[in-house]
């Protein structure tokens, strides 16, 4: 649900604006009737990133020249 509020309002009810976004509710700040800034709740963090190599193998095939046609191909200007 989207919500509209003029500046006054908004600067009135801040904390209580700031306390729906929080909670999901999107909070349009309108300026003489135009929508000007909208109040959105942060997204999650993400889960925390874990170093090492991803899943999967490469067969020996990766290293391999690649054929003629295929270099000629990256190299045309």
């Amino acid at each position: 649900m989207t919500t509209i509020v003029n500046v006054h309002e908004a600067k009135t009810h801040f904390s209580k604006l700031l306390e729906q976004a929080h909670q999901g509710q999107e909070i349009i700040v309108a300026k003489a009737g135009k929508p000007y800034a909208r109040l959105l709740p942060l997204a999650s963090s993400a889960t925390q990133r874990r170093p090492g190599r991803p899943a999967g193998s490469v067969d020996d095939g990766f290293f391999e020249p690649l054929p003629d046609e295929e270099l000629s191909a990256w190299d045309a200007d």
